[in-house]
């Protein structure tokens, strides 16, 4: 069958038999590799109070009191210290020294966006243990317009209609952990739902400023999200969108100057004598791409060999649509991928949380690219 007789947002329909059948050998070998590798915390037990928790009431409330993880409760204290008048980066310092956390490298140290933010919408002085109404409103505004924002674009993407429904109920799915109050001041958290939120509303060749915006605001947060405005500069300028490449372009350029002052300003509080943060650099392969979405996400609560290959059947899923926003999304995850492959430490898992947010809709397609695969190997 041609590609004139198939439905040409389905990229495997087509495929030749020899690569059709070369491609479902390897899904298949990675599957059952998935199914087997450790998925790690490192030092840490698997986390207790998921990404994922009601904001409030009965279990919850119960777990969310559980004594409050080490990173988390040191930006509390600097976000209680800022409040009150302090400078960010004395108080940092302060705070990694007494917790025996690394100042070295400077990018051990976060950017202040996300401490600011959080003082600004709520009160963090005692902790977890307080419900934040400021910061809860942000994080529930920001789930409503990741929703909305993938409904429209699912409705209006090619191929992508019959798939509108379930598409932003997986959306939904992913992004629910923006609501887990426990981590509102983990920074992967909120980038990577602002991430699922530029690239719904992202229009190449019509509208893209927003997705600019917001995701320069995830950039903010986190540097972690530089990968993402980086692809989305390179496809624009490979379309030959001058207009929007030089707006991610400029986005690149403003967040190495916050970057550089960043790392001057923390420089200037480091002493001989204090802590180097371990390499990142780690190669831990395929175990380190699953246990960094797996235990971000919803999936954390599956059987590791059910949840390590649900995240490869997602990246399928978004291969096998044959549009802008499929292309995107799987040049986005695998490259995601290829970091947490290479970069990354048991204990940082939540690097994931920049990703996992927008891979969910993938499994809506990957039955779709499954029997296209299966009918083009035949």
């Amino acid at each position: 069958m041609n590609r004139t007789q198939s439905d040409p947002t389905d990229r495997f329909a087509a495929w030749p038999r020899f690569s059709a059948r070369l491609l479902l050998l390897a899904v298949a070998a990675l599957l059952v590799f998935a199914a087997v590798v450790p998925i790690s915390a490192g030092k840490m037990e698997k986390p207790t109070v998921g990404f994922v928790e009601a904001v409030a009431g009965g279990k919850a409330s119960q777990a969310a009191k559980r004594p409050r993880d080490d990173d988390l409760a040191l930006y509390d204290r600097v976000i209680q210290r800022i409040g009150q008048g302090e400078n960010y980066y004395v108080a940092v310092a302060d705070e990694h020294r007494t917790s025996d956390y690394p100042l070295r490298p400077g990018v051990a140290v976060r950017l202040p966006t996300l401490a600011y933010l959080d003082m600004w919408l709520g009160d963090r002085g005692q902790g977890a243990e307080v419900l934040v109404p400021g910061e809860l409103a942000a994080a529930l505004a920001l789930l409503l317009a990741v929703v909305w924002a993938w409904w429209r674009r699912l409705g209006k993407e090619p191929g992508a209609a019959p798939y509108q429904r379930i598409g932003t109920a997986l959306i939904f799915m992913g992004a629910s952990l923006g609501l887990n109050r426990y981590y509102f001041v983990l920074h992967e958290l909120w980038a990577g739902m602002l991430i699922a939120l530029s690239l719904a509303l992202h229009r190449p060749g019509q509208r893209w400023l927003g997705a600019v915006l917001v995701a320069a605001l995830a950039l903010a947060i986190r540097e972690h999200a530089l990968p993402f405005v980086m692809l989305m500069a390179a496809l624009a300028l490979w379309r030959r969108d001058w207009q929007e490449g030089a707006a991610w372009l400029a986005v690149i350029a403003a967040f190495f100057a916050y970057l550089g002052l960043h790392l001057y300003l923390v420089a200037q509080q480091v002493r001989p004598d204090d802590v180097v943060g371990p390499n990142w650099l780690m190669l831990r392969g395929l175990s380190g791409w699953l246990s960094s979405v797996v235990l971000s996400s919803n999936l954390r609560f599956l059987p590791h060999y059910v949840a390590g290959p649900l995240v490869l059947l997602m990246v399928l899923g978004w291969a096998g649509w044959r549009s802008v926003l499929g292309s995107t999304a799987t040049l986005l995850f695998l490259g995601y991928g290829l970091l947490f492959m290479i970069a990354g430490r048991a204990d940082n898992f939540y690097w994931g949380a920049v990703i996992a947010p927008a891979m969910f809709a993938g499994l809506a397609f990957m039955p779709r690219a499954l029997r296209s695969l299966a009918k083009a190997a035949r």
